[in-house]
């Protein structure tokens, strides 16, 4: 499996880095997402889902 962002797509919630810090950050300059690690689970599946603009999708 593997984790795909859509910057573009991004609003900046910061939902997924609540739910899985170790693998979602957000820039600093923009406040979008940034993609730290690959990784799979629990907490990278509800950031997934939890993601209001659908930025995020597993493959």
């Amino acid at each position: 499996m593997v984790i795909v962002v859509d910057r573009e797509r991004c609003v900046s919630s910061g939902q997924c880095a609540t739910w899985a810090p170790a693998v979602f950050g957000h820039d600093e300059e923009d406040g979008r997402v940034v993609l730290l690690e690959q990784a799979d689970g629990p907490a990278v599946r509800n950031a997934v889902k939890g993601c209001p603009s659908r930025a995020i999708t597993l493959r």
